[in-house]
C-alpha cells in the first residue's frame, strides 16, 4: 500500500511539473522532509534523482515533438552547469534565511514581471547580445539554485523563457531541456554528499516517470486551447506565492 500510495503521487507531481515546464524538485524535497522525515542531505539527493528521471523522458518526448527551442535553452544552459558547481560549493557558507530570503526575493520578481509584460510579443531574438545576457542570467540563479539547495530550478528557467518571449508550451517544453542537464550535474554532486532514500525515492521514480510520459501527450492537446493562454498569468501568480511562501 505504501508502495501504491507513493507511486500514485510521484505520478500526480510528475504529470503536473513536466506539463508545466518544472521539475518538481521542491515539491518532491517537501515531500521527502515534510512527510516521511528523510535527513535534508538524502531528500535533496533523492528529490533530483526522482526529477531527473522524470525531466529526461519528458524531454525526450518534448523533443520528439519538435517543442523545444533549443537556442534559447542553450543559452540558458552554458552559465547554468558551472553555476551548479559553484552553488553545490557555496551550499555549506550559505545560512538558510539569507538563501530563502534571496530566492524569494527572485520568485516574486519574476512573477512580477510576468504579469506586467504584454501579452502579445514575439519570440526571443537569441542573436542579440541582450537576450542573451538575459538568458544567462536566468540560467545562472536556477544553477545556483539546483546546486545550493537541491532544487530543480523549475520556477527559475520557466519564467525566464516567458520573460524573453517564449509562449505556452515551448516555454514548458524548453525549461524540461533545460533542467535535465542542470538536474544531472546537480545529482552528480548531491547523491555524493546525501544517501539517496530508494525506500521512499524509487516508488516516487516510478509514477514521475509515468507521469512524464502522459505530460507531452496532454500538451499537445491543450496546446491551442486557453489553457495555454492562462498559462503564463497563472504561473506568474504561482511564482509569487512561492517567493512568499519560502520566508513565511
Amino acid at each position: 500500500m505504501h508502495f501504491v500510495l507513493l507511486t500514485c503521487i510521484g505520478l500526480l507531481v510528475g504529470t503536473i511539473v513536466i506539463l508545466f515546464g518544472g521539475g518538481g524538485g521542491a515539491i518532491y524535497l517537501g515531500i521527502l522532509t515534510g512527510g516521511f522525515g528523510i535527513p535534508a542531505a538524502a531528500a535533496a539527493a533523492t528529490s533530483l534523482i526522482t526529477s531527473l528521471s522524470s525531466l529526461m523522458i519528458g524531454a525526450w518526448r518534448y523533443h520528439q515533438q519538435g517543442q523545444i527551442q533549443t537556442r534559447i535553452g542553450t543559452q540558458m544552459l552554458i552559465p547554468a552547469i558551472p553555476a551548479v558547481i559553484i552553488g553545490v560549493m557555496l551550499s555549506k557558507f550559505i545560512p538558510t534565511p539569507v538563501y530563502s530570503w534571496l530566492i524569494a526575493i527572485v520568485l516574486v520578481a519574476l512573477g512580477v514581471g510576468m504579469l506586467s509584460q504584454k501579452s502579445k510579443q514575439k519570440g526571443p531574438n537569441t542573436t542579440d547580445p541582450h537576450v542573451r545576457v538575459k538568458a544567462g542570467a536566468y540560467g545562472i540563479i536556477a544553477g545556483l539554485m539546483v546546486g545550493v539547495a537541491g532544487m530543480s530550478g523549475g520556477g527559475i528557467i520557466l519564467g525566464g523563457l516567458f520573460l524573453l518571449g517564449l509562449s505556452g508550451f515551448d516555454a514548458t517544453a524548453t525549461s524540461a531541456y533545460v533542467l535535465v542537464f542542470m538536474n544531472i550535474v546537480g545529482s552528480l554532486f548531491h547523491i555524493g554528499s546525501g544517501q539517496v532514500a530508494w525506500s521512499v525515492g524509487l516508488p516516487l521514480m516510478i509514477g514521475a516517470m509515468l507521469g512524464a510520459l502522459i505530460a507531452p501527450q496532454l500538451a499537445l492537446r491543450l496546446r491551442n486551447t486557453k489553457v495555454a493562454v492562462y498559462m503564463k498569468p497563472v504561473m506568474a501568480v504561482l511564482l509569487i506565492i512561492l517567493g512568499i511562501k519560502s520566508v513565511f
